[in-house]
């Protein structure tokens, strides 16, 4: 009984606030999503090829984790999907996800982009880069090793736009300059950008449009924003820099996904990655102009021409275990 109340509270509330895509036949795949954007076409594309329908309920990613902790066993849901691998290694530690032998899986997703028990794959990835108007800095002033860490020299005075210390891009940037520096060093980084007067923008969208008008000159965003914003206007005065390539690789993170333990469906469960990872990488990473994961499968023009980078591969532990110690370090350098 306690099943079946769950399953209908489920779909009272994907009827209520997201959605179902249905395939022909009767089988059902539930996804618990902390991804909000550019799903739907990915699961129309899933239900037709496959007819297996996709329900799916939007949340954020703490959020999820408590609900599919707190439904334990009774979890209507099949997978959890999120955009950060913190969020992914800390649901792998709370138990909630599934290991899966999948030589589909492991043939698709290159190692530097999923868990090593294959609790959660990388589905698509996103590259946190320095972002710089080229009319007022030439790219050769950035170094190609410590492009990061660099932009606490004092020539970069005033010239700093940064994302907020809350957000989860920010967070995970600064606990991966934890994992590779240690925290003393990664402290004086975060001081230097502070000494910097960097100004702190509350959207990536912001710091683009603000490095466009000559607001600064250089910033550190994500790479999709950059290509959203120049489907609209092409001569926008804003260029990526692939960050540390004479390093360890630019910082990345992902979207991706894992089987939940109590699936009920975890076969199916299985299906939808697999196939998000090999025939679907275009239909889930290209509506967002992230990259595939998939070595075999191009980006879009749009990010194409972005040109190609090496990455660092993703710390997915750091992320998570090193959160806290991120907010506590920004705390202290001042930064906000």
């Amino acid at each position: 009984m306690r099943k079946l109340m769950v399953l209908v509270a489920f779909a009272a509330l994907v009827t209520a606030s997201c959605g179902v895509v249905a395939g022909a036949g009767e089988d059902v795949v539930r996804v618990y999503s902390g991804r909000h954007y550019d799903l739907e076409q990915a699961f129309r594309d899933f239900a037709k090829q496959t007819d297996i329908s996709v329900e799916f309920l939007y949340g954020g990613d703490a959020e999820l984790r408590e609900r599919i902790a707190a439904e334990g066993e009774d979890t209507p849901a099949d997978v959890f999907m999120t955009v950060d691998a913190g969020n992914l290694w800390l649901a792998g530690q709370q138990g909630l996800l599934k290991p899966m032998n999948s030589k589909e899986l492991t043939g698709a997703v290159p190692a530097g982009l999923r868990d090593p028990q294959g609790r959660w794959f990388g589905l698509s990835m996103r590259a946190r880069t320095l972002m710089y108007n080229p009319k007022r800095v030439d790219p050769a002033e950035f170094p190609d090793r410590d492009s990061y860490a660099a932009l606490a020299e004092p020539k970069w005075k005033g010239r700093l736009c940064m994302r907020n210390s809350t957000n989860s891009y920010t967070q995970s940037l600064v606990a991966s300059l934890i994992a590779d520096y240690g925290y003393g060093r990664a402290l004086q980084i975060v001081k230097g950008w502070v000494a910097n007067d960097v100004e702190i923008v509350n959207s990536d969208v912001r710091i683009i449009e603000t490095i466009d008008a000559g607001g600064c000159d250089v910033g550190i965003t994500n790479h999709y924003y950059l290509a959203r914003m120049l489907e609209e206007d092409p001569d926008l005065s804003v260029k990526p820099f692939w960050a540390n390539q004479a390093g360890p690789g630019v910082h990345v993170n992902i979207s991706g996904a894992g089987v939940l333990k109590h699936s009920d469906n975890p076969e199916l469960a299985r299906r939808l990655l697999e196939w998000l990872a090999t025939g679907g990488q275009n239909s889930f990473a290209d509506g967002n102009h992230e990259y595939p994961v998939n070595p075999d499968v191009e980006p879009e023009p749009l990010i194409a021409d972005f040109g190609e980078f090496d990455y660092q591969p993703v710390n997915a532990k750091a992320y998570g275990s090193l959160n806290a110690k991120a907010v506590q370090l920004m705390g202290e350098a001042g930064y906000s």
